[in-house]
């Protein structure tokens, strides 16, 4: 049996059984209270046992697990106290991915691949937008057009606004409102750089599921500095479209040893904010299910009750820094999330959560038999990886000597809606023109009138295109589908 040391106090050590890391799990507390070291020493654990990890780093702050950490006093200390027999620094195997290909490894998906459900929350639609988000999809659908980047569904949104009243009848209506609305979205979603996110080539998820040559896992870590402030919903909605691809693609495995993928998600209270119904029933469903996929989901937030109930209910692992308590309402808070550990008789969980120091916290793992823990106060183990930040020159050389360094950078634009409207357009002013030309002949005017010409009809009737059915139909994952099913 492979176990996770977390830490431990007084005698008493607290240990996460590996075959439990697809249960899920928690990681909150107050800013400054410890909650990036817990997030640290556990992808650095599930990496030694050769569990691949995926993690986001929101202040660049954990690109030091690159690196071999450094022995000081305070580590020393701690480590006696926990009474830890192995300890020892070494670094770890890391991929850098960055959203904007500033950091790392360009990130990219195609729009189609995200679908109508995602994308309308990142655009923030209402729900008469979100229908004509949904009737763009299927029309692109039903006449074979790819929607892979942002001048695609530009240009499909266009064709509509132009030809609503023909599409009505099968369709339904499209009003120009709503077409006009979605595309002033999709121009403040491009000024936050989204145009970076939607486009080829598309990353692999296989890419996030590797070991190295020792057998250990490599820890994936996309840059999330800017993406958090630029754009949040770009950030919550790259992290939701990879957890569905997961889902849909990974092969179930049963009861493992250990996991196979571990995703750890920050800020994760962006996930769920102001998402809709829908979309909440989604995640809920896939965070229930995707265990059976060998991948286990982390969470990091300021408190618990960041998450949504339905998927609070599934996280196995509990580590609770601490919290302050200013207010009545925040006192509140305290009692709630002190409700959600099962009971110690040794500790008074309420109080302690609010008087736990810096570095550490009150935990609870699962038993081999699923079931919870008592709770314990215990010192986090430190990482024995480097706490911090690397340089820029560290960062440059490890992407350098990537393996998958020229895989994702070239950027890929192949035939797709824009293209297909474009050239039927062309071919439509061409057979436009030809008719005026042999209307004006039959006419035998002797002289040109004041009208336009058959050049300017071109460039007009190319604005106004339809799309020509290849007899193509787009699949898309569970929460990318128009009607939300499986491949």
């Amino acid at each position: 049996m492979q176990e996770l040391l977390i830490g431990g106090q007084d005698g008493i050590k607290v240990l996460m059984d590996a075959a439990m890391g697809n249960r899920h799990g928690m990681i909150s507390g107050a800013t400054g209270t410890g909650k990036t070291i817990s997030l640290q020493i556990l992808a650095e654990g599930f990496s030694k046992i050769g569990v691949p990890v995926f993690l986001a780093d929101i202040k660049g702050d954990l690109t030091g697990i690159a690196l071999e950490g450094q022995t000081n006093e305070k580590v020393a200390d701690r480590v006696k106290a926990i009474g830890i027999d192995n300890f020892k620094h070494h670094g770890n195997p890391v991929l850098f991915w960055d959203i904007f290909a500033k950091n790392g490894h360009p990130v990219r998906t195609t729009i189609s691949d995200v679908g109508p459900l995602l994308l309308s929350n990142l655009l923030e639609l209402n729900e008469t937008q979100t229908g004509v988000l949904y009737s763009c999809f299927k029309i692109a659908d039903d006449n074979g057009m790819l929607l892979l980047d942002l001048k695609d569904l530009r240009a499909m949104l266009t064709w509509m606004g132009d030809e609503g009243k023909d599409l009505q009848s099968e369709y339904g209506n499209i009003a120009p409102a709503s077409i006009g609305a979605i595309q002033r979205q999709l121009l403040v979603l491009e000024e936050q750089g989204a145009g970076h996110f939607f486009g080829e080539p598309a990353i692999k998820l296989a890419d996030f599921c590797k070991t190295d040559f020792s057998g250990q896992g490599v820890i994936s870590i996309l840059d999330a500095t800017d993406l958090t402030t630029k754009s949040p919903r770009l950030y919550a909605t790259f992290l939701l479209w990879m957890l569905s691809e997961l889902f849909e693609t990974m092969p179930e495995v049963g009861d493992a040893d250990r996991p196979k993928l571990v995703l750890f998600f920050d800020e994760a209270h962006l996930l769920f904010d102001q998402a809709p119904k829908a979309l909440l029933d989604k995640i809920e469903q896939i965070v229930r299910l995707i265990r059976s996929k060998g991948v286990g989901v982390y969470f990091i937030s300021q408190s618990p009750l960041d998450i949504p109930e339905g998927v609070l209910g599934q996280l196995g692992l509990k580590i609770q820094h601490a919290l302050r308590a200013f207010t009545p309402k925040d006192q509140q808070v305290v009692k709630s999330v002190a409700e959600t550990f099962r009971a110690n008789p040794k500790i008074d969980t309420e109080a302690t959560i609010q008087a736990l120091k810096n570095g550490e916290a009150l935990v609870s793992v699962l038993n081999k038999d699923g079931s919870p823990t008592q709770v314990e106060r215990i010192l986090i183990r430190p990482p024995e990886s480097q706490i911090g930040t690397i340089t820029e020159q560290q960062r440059a050389e490890i992407i350098d000597r990537s393996p998958l360094k020229g895989q994702y950078e070239q950027e890929i634009d192949r035939e797709s809606a824009y293209e297909l409207l474009k050239q039927k357009a062309s071919q439509q002013a061409v057979q436009e023109a030809e008719a005026e030309e042999q209307k004006q002949q039959a006419k035998a005017a002797p002289k040109r009138s004041g009208g336009q010409t058959a050049t300017e009809a071109l460039l007009k009737s190319a604005a106004r295109a339809i799309g020509s059915n290849v007899g193509k139909q787009i699949v898309r994952g569970i929460l990318g589908s128009l009607l939300g099913g499986k491949r």
